[in-house]
C-alpha cells in the first residue's frame, strides 16, 4: 500500500522514476572536473559535455525503443481505433501505433548524431579571437581531447554556439515526440476513452478526491517538453543580436543546455517506464475501433475493386450508406444486403467480408501498413537492430 496522503486506494507506491520526475527541485549546479584555463577553453569544455550528453540520451533512448518494439510485437494484432482530428478514422493495431514512435525516435537519434558530427571540433588554441603567435599544434590538442579536428577559423570558434543550438533543437524535437505520446496516455487513460490503464507506479491520487488516479507521469513528460523547447528558444534569442566574436551573453548557454538534457534524459526514462507499465484494454480497444463507421474506407475500396466504380463515385455511395446506418443508429455491418442495394444495386453479399475491424487491419499489407504481419516484421527488425547497436556499445 502507498504511504502517500492520497494513497488509500493505491496498492503500491510510485515507481522510482515516477518519484524523480514528480520531484520539485531547483537546478542542480554543474561542477566540471576539467581544469581548463581562460576563455579559449570555454567552448571546448562545453562541446565535450555536449558529446557526453548526446551519448547518454542515446543510451537511454535505446531502452525506450526496445520497450516500444517489444510491446508492439506483443500487440501486433491488437485492434484499436486510429484517429485523425481525434475522431475515429480507421482501425489500426496498438503495435502499429507504438512503432510510429520508434520511427520518430529513430529520426531523433539521427539528428543527435548529425549534430555531434559538427560539434566535435576543438576550439582550443583559438585564443581570444585571432589565434596565437605561439607555435602550438592544434591537431595534437584536438586529438588529445577526443575531438575529430580543430576548428578552422579562430573567430568563428569563439563566436559559435551552433553546436549547442543544434543539439538543443534535436532535444526539443525529441521532447515534442515524447509529449505527443504523453498526451495520448492522458487521453486514453481517461474514463471517456478507457483504452489503456497505468498502474499505481505511474499515477498519483488526489488529496481531496479519494477515487482519483491521475496520470501525473505523463503530464510531467508533457510539461517538461515545454521546458526543453524554452531552452532552445531562449538561446536563439540570446544569440540573434550578437556581433562577432565573444560576448558575455554567451554565458547563458550552459544552464539551459544542461537542464534541457537532464530533463530529456528523465522524460525518456519515464516514458520507457510507462510503455512497459501500460496495460491496453484489448476488448475496449476493439469495440472502440468499430465505432464511428471506421470501416467506411474499406467499403469504398471494395466498391472500387468489386463494382468497378471510380473512387469519387465510391466515396459518394459510401457516404450515403453511412448516412443510412447513422439514421438507424446502427453500424455498417448491421445493415442488410437489401439496405445497401437500396443505395446501389451493384453491391453484393461479398461486401460484408470487408466490414469487420479485424479484416480491415489484416488487409493493410502495404509496406509500413498496420497489418499484423507488417507490424511484427517491423518490430523484429528494430529489436535486432537495437541488439546489434547494444553489442557495439
Amino acid at each position: 500500500m502507498s504511504n502517500k496522503m492520497w494513497g488509500g486506494r493505491f496498492s503500491t507506491g510510485p515507481d522510482a522514476i515516477m518519484e524523480e520526475i514528480n520531484a520539485s527541485i531547483g537546478f542542480d549546479q554543474r561542477l566540471f572536473a576539467q581544469d581548463i584555463a581562460g576563455s579559449k577553453a570555454h567552448a571546448a569544455m562545453l562541446a565535450t559535455q555536449g558529446i557526453v550528453a548526446g551519448e547518454d540520451v542515446e543510451k537511454i533512448q535505446d531502452g525506450l525503443d526496445t520497450a516500444l518494439s517489444e510491446k508492439a510485437l506483443a500487440h501486433a494484432a491488437t485492434v484499436m481505433p486510429g484517429f485523425t482530428h481525434l475522431q475515429t478514422a480507421q482501425p489500426v493495431t496498438y503495435g502499429h501505433h507504438l512503432m510510429a514512435y520508434v520511427e520518430m525516435l529513430a529520426r531523433d537519434r539521427g539528428r543527435l548524431r548529425d549534430a555531434r558530427a559538427r560539434l566535435n571540433e576543438c576550439p582550443l588554441g583559438s585564443a581570444a579571437l585571432a589565434g596565437t603567435s605561439f607555435p602550438i599544434d592544434r591537431d595534437m590538442t584536438a586529438k588529445a581531447l577526443g575531438f575529430d579536428r580543430p576548428t578552422a577559423n579562430s573567430l568563428d570558434a569563439v563566436s559559435d554556439r551552433d553546436f549547442v543550438l543544434e543539439t538543443l533543437s534535436a532535444a526539443a524535437i525529441c521532447a515534442v515526440h515524447l509529449s505527443r505520446f504523453a498526451e495520448e496516455v492522458v487521453i486514453w487513460t481517461s474514463p471517456a476513452f478507457s483504452l489503456i490503464k497505468l498502474s499505481d507506479k505511474f499515477t498519483t491520487g488526489s488529496s481531496i478526491m479519494p477515487q482519483k488516479r491521475n496520470p501525473d507521469a505523463a503530464e510531467l513528460v508533457r510539461a517538461k517538453a515545454g521546458r526543453i523547447i524554452g531552452a532552445l528558444t531562449g538561446l536563439l534569442v540570446v544569440m540573434k543580436g550578437l556581433p562577432l566574436a565573444y560576448a558575455k551573453d554567451m554565458q547563458e548557454d550552459k544552464e539551459g543546455a544542461f537542464d534541457a538534457f537532464s530533463a530529456l534524459s528523465l522524460v525518456i526514462a519515464a516514458t520507457a517506464g510507462m510503455v512497459r507499465d501500460i496495460e491496453p484494454d484489448t476488448a475496449r480497444m476493439k469495440t472502440a475501433a468499430g465505432q464511428g463507421y471506421s470501416t467506411a474506407t474499406d467499403l469504398a475500396d471494395w466498391l472500387v475493386r468489386a463494382a468497378g466504380m471510380p473512387f469519387r463515385e465510391a466515396h459518394h455511395v459510401t457516404g450515403r450508406i453511412v448516412a443510412l446506418a447513422s439514421d438507424r443508429g446502427i453500424g455498417l455491418h448491421r445493415l442488410s444486403l437489401e439496405d445497401m442495394r437500396s443505395v446501389d444495386e451493384r453491391i453484393t453479399q461479398d461486401v460484408f467480408s470487408v466490414l469487420s475491424v479485424t479484416r480491415s487491419v489484416q488487409s493493410r499489407v502495404s509496406y509500413g501498413g498496420t497489418a499484423p504481419s507488417r507490424v511484427r516484421a517491423q518490430a523484429k527488425r528494430w529489436l535486432k537492430r537495437l541488439q546489434v547497436e547494444a553489442a557495439k556499445a
